[in-house]
C-alpha cells in the first residue's frame, strides 16, 4: 500500500522583549538559575499581571508580516495544569479569540518551486520554567529533577499551520522560512540552541488517495531544522509499519532523541477539554483598533520574500542566488551594502557567497562576526571591477582584511605592491624576456597544429605572471602572448 504523510507544525517563538509578557522581570538568556522570576511569575497571592504591549505589537507585525486577519479583539485564557516548572498551576494562553488570525506562508522546495502553507492562527502566552534532570544525574540529590523558572513568563508566540505539508523536507522548509520571517522582523532572535524557536510537530500517515485523516502523534519540543526531518522520518516508519502489521495508532505526546535517533511515548495526548480552558480573569480583552495596526503595517521591513523578489527582478540575480542572499536578514543587509559600494550586483553576490561564505564556515562564524566588514569588501570588489587589481591579488587581499593587516582594500593594495600592471609596454617587455628564455617552448609551439596552440600557450602566461609577481593584467597577457607567439609562427 502506498501510505501519504500529514503534516502540521506549531512553533514556538520566544518573543525579543526586554521584560516579561505579564510583569517587568528581565527576559535575558543566561543568568543563574531562578534569579528572574518576580512573584507576579509565580502567581503568588495578591499579585496581578500587566500585559506587556511591546509583545502585542511584535505578535500582531508577524500576524501582517503572514497577511493574516488581525481580530479587533482577542482574549487571553487560563489553560490549567499541574507541572514542577508551572508553579501557579495554570499557564496564560489564548484559546478561543487568538490574536492572529488565519494566514499563510509560502515556503521553496528543492526543486525551487513553490508552495503555501496555511496558518490556523497564532496566539500569544507565557513560557514555562525549565526541568533540569541533567544536574543530578549522579553525586548528591541523584534522581531528583532541578527546576530553573528564569524562562517563566517569557512571551511565546505560538504558530499554528494547518496540516498541509506532506514530507520532512517540506516541514523543515516551513520552519525555516517561520524563522526567516521573525527575525526580519527583529521580533525574536531565533536562536533554537537557547530555546527561542522550537516546535512541536504533528505527523499522521493515510493510505494515498484517502480524504480522511489518520490518528496523529505530537511530538514535543524539537528544536532544530535538521532534528525535525530525523524525527518526521522516524515517526511516519514506526507508524507505517505499526499499521502494516494490523496495529493501530494511539494519539500520543511523543519525545525525539537525537542520540538514539528515535521518537518514544511520553502520554497519552491531551485534548482540549482536558486543559479546562476558560477565560482569565485578571486580564481584560486586548482591542486594537485600526490605526494602531496600520502604524505597525507602514513600518514593517523589507521581509524575505520581497527581498527576495527585488533581488531577482530589480538586480537580475538568478533564483538561486536572491533565495541564498535573502535567507536571513543580516546576510542580505551584508549583500546590499557590498553591491551599493561597488556597484555591481553579480560580483557582490559571488564575492558574498564564495570568498567571504568560505571563509566564514571555515571558521564557523556568522554574516554579523565578519572580520570583514560589507564596506570593506565592496570596496574590495569595487578595485577588481576597475582594473586595479587582478582575481589573484583580490584573494590576497581579502585574507589581508579577514587577518586585520590593513584598514581598506588600497591601503593593502599599495603596501603590498599588488596594484595591477596594465602598462603595455610594461607587459610587453616581460613577455619578450619570457619568449627569449623559453627557445625549447617556442619551437614546441611553433611546430604544433594551429588548433592545439591554445593549450600550450598557458605556460607562457604563467611565467609572465610570475615575473611580474601576479600584477601583469591576465587579459593583456593573453592577447600580446598570443600575437607575439603567432608572428613567430
Amino acid at each position: 500500500m502506498q501510505w501519504e504523510t500529514v503534516i502540521g507544525l506549531e512553533v514556538h517563538v520566544q518573543l525579543a522583549t526586554r521584560s516579561k509578557i505579564f510583569s517587568g522581570a528581565s527576559t535575558a538568556f543566561g543568568a543563574e538559575p531562578n534569579t528572574q522570576a518576580c512573584a507576579v511569575d509565580l502567581g503568588l497571592p495578591g499579585v496581578l499581571p500587566v500585559l506587556n504591549e511591546a509583545a502585542v505589537a511584535m505578535a500582531v507585525k508577524f500576524g501582517l508580516a503572514i497577511h493574516a486577519e488581525i481580530p479587533e479583539v482577542s482574549v487571553f485564557d487560563r489553560k490549567n495544569y499541574f507541572y514542577p516548572d508551572l508553579p501557579k498551576g495554570y499557564q496564560t494562553s489564548q484559546m478561543y479569540q487568538p490574536i492572529v488570525g488565519a494566514g499563510v506562508v509560502e515556503i521553496t522546495l528543492e526543486d525551487g518551486t513553490t508552495k503555501p502553507i496555511r496558518v490556523h492562527h497564532a496566539h500569544l502566552e507565557e513560557d514555562a520554567g525549565k526541568s533540569l534532570h541533567e544536574l543530578f544525574s549522579s553525586g548528591k540529590g541523584h534522581g531528583m529533577t532541578g527546576i530553573d523558572l528564569n524562562r517563566a513568563g517569557t512571551p511565546l508566540l505560538e504558530i499554528v499551520s494547518e496540516p498541509d505539508m506532506r514530507s520532512a523536507k517540506e516541514a523543515a522548509a516551513y520552519l525555516k522560512a517561520i524563522h526567516s520571517i521573525v527575525t526580519y522582523l527583529g521580533i525574536s532572535d531565533g536562536n533554537m540552541a537557547e530555546g527561542s524557536m522550537r516546535c512541536d510537530v504533528n505527523v499522521s500517515v493515510r493510505p494515498k488517495g484517502q480524504e480522511a485523516f489518520g490518528t496523529r502523534a505530537e511530538i514535543k519540543n524539537v528544536n532544530s531544522f535538521r532534528f525535525v526531518e530525523r524525527a518526521i522520518a522516524f515517526e511516519v516508519e514506526r507508524q507505517i509499519e505499526l499499521l502494516e502489521d494490523g496495529g493501530k495508532v494511539v494519539q500520543e505526546t511523543r519525545l525525539f532523541d537525537p542520540e538514539r535517533d528515535e521518537t518514544r511515548s511520553m502520554r497519552t495526548k491531551e485534548e482540549a477539554n482536558d486543559y479546562r480552558y476558560f477565560p482569565c480573569p485578571d486580564l481584560l480583552p486586548v482591542v486594537l483598533d485600526k490605526a494602531y495596526i496600520d502604524h505597525l503595517r507602514d513600518n514593517l521591513p523589507e521581509l524575505p520574500a520581497e527581498k527576495r523578489a527585488r533581488f531577482e527582478n530589480e538586480l537580475g540575480l538568478s533564483a538561486y542566488d536572491a533565495s541564498v542572499l535573502s535567507a536571513t536578514r543580516e546576510m542580505a543587509d551584508y549583500f546590499d551594502e557590498v553591491r551599493e559600494v561597488c556597484g555591481d550586483a553579480k560580483q557582490a553576490a559571488n564575492w558574498v557567497q564564495g570568498e567571504l561564505a568560505g571563509a566564514l564556515n571555515r571558521e564557523n562564524l556568522a554574516v554579523k562576526d565578519s572580520p570583514v566588514s560589507a564596506r570593506q569588501l565592496g570596496e574590495l570588489v569595487a578595485r577588481v571591477l576597475d582594473d586595479t587589481i587582478n582575481g589573484k591579488a583580490a584573494k590576497q587581499v581579502f585574507q589581508a582584511l579577514w587577518n586585520g593587516q590593513g584598514a581598506s582594500a588600497d591601503d593593502i593594495i599599495e603596501a603590498q605592491g599588488l596594484k595591477q600592471v596594465t602598462d603595455t609596454g610594461a607587459i610587453e617587455a616581460m613577455i619578450d624576456q619570457v619568449i627569449a628564455d623559453s627557445p625549447a617552448q617556442v619551437a614546441q609551439y611553433r611546430d604544433a597544429e594551429p588548433d592545439k596552440r591554445g593549450k600550450m600557450i598557458g605556460y607562457f602566461v604563467g611565467q609572465v605572471m610570475k615575473a611580474s609577481r601576479g600584477t601583469a593584467n591576465p587579459q593583456q597577457v593573453n592577447e600580446l602572448l598570443k600575437q607575439k607567439l603567432d608572428a613567430l609562427c
